[in-house]
């Protein structure tokens, strides 16, 4: 691979005529190309990887829709660097939700590194995992065997099995009842805590999302003025009064680490309503479809792993076991790696600062807003080759394959590297991977092949199953002959 040449450039692109570019840009990117091919199309048209362009939303919701996008795996990674750029307030974008949405806080996802609370929010979170690490797959395996069960009722009855539906609800009741031990359905939620928790994300997230109605609807409705707060407030009023409630543990040792109560459990609401349960409503779905399409052949790879080291640890499933399972591992860190929950990545240049792609080096001034689209960095064919944009489930096994981790992204660091309360990396990566192995490893003990229909929705892939062969091997073999 050539060297890039070390005399910085300017970057390339083009903002256009302002508000006019802006939303013509918001168009081609929401209706006219697609988000993949907007990114695309303006680094082939300027044949550069690090390339000025404006992003979404635009008028007259962002302030200014102009950045530096990083859009190869050699660039992307100064996102992550907090000692050349700040993440304050930018963890949507260029655009901030209300506060009055997180109770009139900013909250940890908003904060830079720098500022005294954002140390003590992670430092909670850190501990609040540390202390429910032995619920997590025990809570798991509840959840989502009952989950494949209803999927099999359900194939008997119609055929078909709407995945995301179930795993809206069940994931919602999973993260309760790992974080806190208390169930969100045996509460005064009942079972309105999905409705409302979607709800709520919507509030947030609808600047950069399309519902497939009319743009002549779409464009006033969502992506020019912010929804107001005060119509999901009884929904996040209820949200809140379960946290308050249910996470009492955890806010006493919060109160500890110097943090007010009711700011820490704003932090813990959004932060499991949120990043939690809205990362588990796209990422499970994520990988339950590639897995579908990597095929029979692949499948029974797959299950003769997860099989035999479930075996081999007497028929449990525990960490250790989870350990043996390589393929498991990396068709989890594939489907992280093509299909990334968060898709967009922003930072503000602390200094000037020189950025460097395959091909060059970029001048980038102070203040400049630096965005990455993720599809892009983590399918790089200069890092990935040929087979980049494809899914190869055992991409990263063995020692030529673990290589490859480094330039896996999706948890705003690499996959190599560790969550701190000093940096932006998600304080919940190593639960993230492995509630991801532990969907692969349930649908394999319960079944040697399965099928799924798949396609898009709101936030992500929409899944739906319509074929499941039952286990011919290992314990839910046994299960099913005694049947």
């Amino acid at each position: 691979m050539a060297s890039p040449s070390r005399v910085p450039r300017e970057v390339p692109g083009s903002y256009g005529l302002p508000y006019v570019s802006a939303i013509r840009d918001r168009l081609d990117f929401y209706y006219n190309q697609g988000q993949d091919k907007y990114f695309e199309s303006r680094v082939e048209k300027y044949g550069s990887t690090v390339v000025r362009i404006n992003v979404p939303p635009g008028p007259f919701m962002a302030r200014d829709p102009r950045v530096v996008a990083v859009l190869d795996a050699k660039s992307f990674p100064v996102l992550f660097d907090v000692t050349k750029v700040e993440k304050k307030d930018l963890f949507t974008g260029t655009y901030m939700p209300s506060t009055s949405l997180t109770g009139g806080y900013r909250v940890c996802s908003y904060l830079d590194p720098a500022e005294p609370t954002h140390a003590k929010v992670k430092q909670m979170l850190f501990s609040l995992l540390s202390s429910r690490k032995d619920a997590f797959i025990p809570a798991f395996r509840t959840h989502f065997s009952s989950l494949l069960a209803t999927v099999e009722s359900q194939l008997a009855l119609s055929g078909k099995s709407d995945f995301n539906a179930l795993n809206d609800a069940t994931s919602f009741e999973f993260i309760g009842d790992a974080y806190f031990g208390v169930l969100p359905s045996a509460s005064e939620l009942g079972t309105t805590g999905p409705t409302k928790a979607a709800k709520w994300l919507i509030w947030q997230l609808h600047p950069l999302v399309t519902l497939g109605l009319p743009r002549i609807l779409e464009e006033p409705l969502l992506h020019s003025f912010h929804l107001p707060p005060f119509l999901v407030s009884s929904d996040y009023k209820a949200l809140y009064k379960y946290f308050s409630a249910a996470a009492t543990k955890a806010l006493d040792a919060a109160e500890t680490l110097g943090l007010n109560r009711e700011e820490a459990c704003h932090n813990l609401l959004f932060a499991t309503v949120f990043n939690s349960y809205g990362g588990l409503k796209v990422l499970l779905p994520g990988i339950l479809s590639r897995v579908a399409g990597a095929g029979e052949k692949f499948h029974q790879r797959l299950a003769a792993e997860i099989r035999g080291a479930v075996a081999d640890a007497g028929g449990k499933v525990t960490m250790a076991a989870l350990e043996k399972m390589e393929l498991t591992k990396s068709a989890v860190w594939e489907a992280l790696r093509l299909d990334p929950p968060v898709k967009f990545q922003y930072g503000r240049a602390k200094t000037d600062l020189d950025i460097e792609s395959h091909d060059a080096v970029f001048a980038v001034k102070k203040g400049e807003m630096l965005f990455g689209y993720q599809p892009c960095d983590t399918r790089d064919p200069r890092v990935f080759g040929p087979t980049a944009a494809e899914y190869v489930g055992d991409r990263f096994v063995g020692e030529e394959g673990s290589k490859l981790l480094q330039y896996v992204y999706w948890s705003n660091g690499r996959e190599t590297e560790s969550p701190s309360v000093g940096n932006k990396q998600c304080p919940g990566k190593n639960l993230v991977v492995l509630v991801g192995r532990l969907l692969v490893v349930e649908l394999f003990l319960r079944y040697d092949t399965f099928t799924a229909g798949v396609g898009t929705e709101l936030l992500g892939t929409k899944v739906e199953f319509s074929a499941v062969t039952k286990a011919t091997s290992g314990p839910e073999a046994v299960s099913n002959q005694q049947h």
